[in-house]
């Protein structure tokens, strides 16, 4: 570990690129934010929730850029689009 990582405070931790995850690794880190989203909302200090909401941007934003014709389950449309 470096010395700027020791002296970081707790919390400054980014993680790592979405850009540089493997897919199985994007899809596992959007299932861990999503599992704690709820409790983070509720229950984290601001910082944790802003945190949380960046990650979330982040990662949805590279899945969607791999994925641009993901598939939609016609059931899940509450209307025409």
């Amino acid at each position: 570990m470096s010395d700027s990582e020791v002296d970081a405070p707790v919390g400054t931790e980014t993680g790592i690129d979405p850009a540089g995850l493997a897919d199985e690794d994007l899809i596992r880190e959007l299932g861990s934010l999503h599992r704690t989203r709820l409790q983070t909302l509720r229950h984290g200090p601001d910082a944790a929730l802003a945190n949380h909401l960046r990650r979330t941007a982040e990662l949805e934003t590279e899945y969607l850029a791999r994925h641009p014709g993901r598939e939609v389950d016609p059931h899940r449309l509450t209307q025409d689009f």
